[in-house]
């Protein structure tokens, strides 16, 4: 015979299961990808993104952040901050968002390395933060190429003949001792520069002349020389947070040291920047380029 006991257990798991739903809020966005039928549309493609769940709205998210932070760099000072336009530490104009790009050398070593010369060249970023690497490897490819090959090749072999490895990208060692080669008579000279005139040499100032001694324009920092070189945050990597690494960690933990603004809304996508971020300039910054370079519109 069964006991009360029994007898409720089906109807607690019927409430259970078929729970009712509380009513979302009005402007909740529906789940919709892009519709094929409509043919090929890149930029409509791009856009339905944000509605596609995962990291692809991730993406979304990160072009409406990127927008945002463009829309303040170029809307018109007050009058007030342009009346204090002349206090600004740099030779660059004093604008309403300063607008930094943090990249690893890897990026340079791979094709992203002409994405970001795009935006160096365009005038579209403010701030350059990368490692060492970034920096002389963007000056080796001006000296010689770097070849595609596979993830799996063998590290063994590959140094029986002189050849590097960076993931599935190949770069012979003899690149690296052209980059020697162009590199030491520059670092003799800067030496005489600094005994005999005084020249204090700081690594952005180095930076800016190994720019010009490189005089090639597929060089990010050949533009960056000519250049002059938060409020809004975007992350595109692949780096998780459960080792405690400041690259994994999620945008929260930035506003936890006041790196973020408490009223920011960054976003962090979870994807190899070799995919996304190309994607990503093209529906941000590439839309705008004329507004960045107006004397284009005036040749």
């Amino acid at each position: 015979m069964e006991g009360p006991q029994e007898r409720e257990v089906p109807a607690a798991a019927l409430a259970a299961v078929l729970k009712h739903s509380s009513a979302l809020p009005f402007e909740t966005a529906q789940v919709r990808g892009y519709d094929f039928n409509r043919g090929v549309d890149y930029r409509a493609l791009l856009e339905a993104f944000s509605t596609t769940g995962f990291q692809a709205t991730n993406f979304g998210r990160a072009v409406q952040q990127v927008n945002a932070m463009i829309e303040k760099k170029l809307e018109p000072l007050s009058e007030d901050e342009d009346q204090h336009a002349d206090l600004t530490q740099s030779r660059r104009p004093l604008t309403g968002c300063t607008i930094f790009l943090g990249y690893t050398s890897n990026l340079i070593s791979s094709g992203i390395r002409e994405t970001i010369r795009y935006l160096v060249q365009h005038n579209m970023v403010d701030v350059l933060v990368t490692t060492a690497g970034g920096v002389e490897e963007d000056f080796i490819k001006c000296l010689a190429p770097t070849y595609l090959g596979e993830f799996s090749l063998r590290g063994k072999e590959l140094r029986e003949n002189g050849i590097n490895r960076i993931g599935n990208l190949l770069v012979p060692n003899d690149n690296y001792c052209k980059f020697e080669d162009w590199l030491m008579p520059i670092l003799d000279q800067m030496v005489l520069e600094q005994n005999t005139e005084g020249v204090k040499w700081t690594p952005s100032k180095m930076i800016a002349r190994l720019g010009k001694e490189i005089n090639n324009p597929e060089s990010v920092y050949y533009w960056a020389q000519k250049r002059n070189g938060a409020d809004y945050a975007v992350y595109i990597n692949t780096a998780q947070e459960f080792d405690g690494s400041d690259s994994g960690a999620r945008p929260d933990e930035a506003v936890s040291w006041g790196k973020i603004r408490m009223d920011a809304q960054p976003v962090k996508v979870y994807a190899d920047a070799s995919l996304v971020f190309p994607l990503l300039v093209a529906e941000t910054f590439a839309q705008k380029v004329d507004a960045f370079m107006p004397e284009k519109n005036e040749d």
